[in-house]
Formats: structure tokens, sequence, C-alpha cells
């Protein structure tokens, strides 16, 4: 099943069960998925959909981080609330021994040793984890690792 019918099919059921909360998040996904195919004139694929998702989840933890630096703990609880329900479409986040291992073999497959070639590396590394690692969170583990 595609994650557009996934969508679709939750969206019902969250409307028989009277789930306001994750009816309106669905909703949302939903308009921001139209609103590319409509924009760029295509159907979306699974791959599509996801960075649409991982789109929304980073605009919303940006939201949070403001939130909570103007002191307004009720609306970053509804925030994080709205990434809970976006992040059961995604596909399950890999750990840090994993994206640890994904960079010692990309070091090794292209050679590199020095912060210099840190670009090289994320080229050769976001396409193999963008879907299912924080690419910040590689970006500062492969820091680390160059730097010593």
């Amino acid at each position: 099943m595609s994650l557009k019918q996934q969508l679709t099919d939750d969206m019902k059921a969250a409307m028989k069960r009277g789930d306001k909360d994750s009816l309106g998040v669905i909703r949302l996904i939903n308009a921001a998925i139209k609103q590319r195919e409509v924009d760029e004139r295509i159907a979306l694929d699974d791959t599509q959909v996801i960075a649409v998702l991982n789109k929304m989840v980073k605009q919303r933890k940006d939201s949070v981080s403001q939130f909570e630096a103007a002191s307004r703990e009720d609306l970053a609880a509804v925030e994080r609330a709205e990434i809970v329900v976006i992040e059961r479409y995604l596909p399950a986040r890999i750990g840090e021994a994993e994206i640890l291992a994904a960079i010692d073999a990309a070091m090794t497959e292209t050679g590199a040793t020095s912060p210099a070639d840190m670009g090289k590396l994320m080229g050769v590394l976001k396409p193999k984890l963008a879907d299912r690692a924080d690419m910040g969170e590689v970006s500062k583990l492969l820091k680390q690792r160059l730097a010593g």
C-alpha cells in the first residue's frame, strides 16, 4: 500500500474514531502533498512523500525551538504532538551506531581523511541515509569523525 493510500485510510479511521488531533495533522499532510503535486504537476511516489514528511517534521522542530525560546510551552506542545503523528508515516530511524558505520564505509569508499573532504562524504552519505537519519546528526557525527 502506498503512503498516500495509507494516509487516506488513516484519515477515514480518524474521522470514525473522532480523533480530531490526528485527523487535523493527516489533513495537513495531505494538503502539503497535494500542494507539491499541483505545483510540480506530478503524482508523488512514496520517496517524494517521505521528503514532504521530513520537511514537515523539520519545520515543526524549528517551531518548537522558537516557541521554547519565547517561553510558549503550550504552542511547543502542539508542535511536538504534530511531530509524533507525522513520524508515524516515516521509515524507522537508524541509530548512531548505524550512522557511524555508514560514515566509516563512505570514508573507506572515498578515501576521505580530513575535514576538507566533508562535502565529498556528504554527497555519498545523503542518498543512502536521507530518509532514515537526520542529516544534521549525520553531519555532526561526520565532523567528529574527521576531526579525530
